[in-house]
């Protein structure tokens, strides 16, 4: 079996994920700067095989879109152009980051450590590709 990426993609940052290659397990890759990700996947995607992609859509508490839906809209359509092979799906993001903030005191992570803006992105990967994980088994 192949890999299921996921993508928490940001204006500045991006968080990625990937599972296993049995996709039972989700874990944080990496988090690269948004103008950089379509390399670091030519790369990544070069060295293992994907079968999805997976992006978090940002929409608010009334299903509208948020200031960044157009940017995830617009990497969408350069990842299928890019990409033209790999299915992508997109997954509710709202709270993820929150979420991936908590987690990290729950981890005990120190408070100096939890504001590395970098690691909130790839927990928040993380935490959508577990989600999808689940929602598909």
């Amino acid at each position: 079996m192949a890999r299921i990426l996921c993508i928490d993609y940001g204006g500045k940052r991006t968080g990625i994920a990937v599972t296993d290659p049995l996709q039972i397990i989700a874990t944080g890759l990496t988090t690269v700067d948004s103008h950089e990700l379509i390399s670091f996947l030519k790369k990544y995607f070069s060295q293992e095989e994907v079968e999805l992609i997976v992006i978090g859509e940002p929409k608010n508490l009334d299903d509208s879109d948020t200031h960044a839906t157009p940017l995830v809209k617009e990497t969408i359509k350069k990842l299928q152009k890019e990409f033209p092979l790999i299915p992508i799906k997109t997954v509710d993001e709202r709270f993820t980051s929150k979420m991936a903030k908590q987690a990290m005191i729950d981890m005990g992570m120190k408070k100096k450590d939890r504001q590395n803006k970098r690691t909130v992105d790839e927990i928040a990967a993380t935490m959508m590709l577990q989600e999808y994980l689940q929602s598909i088994s």
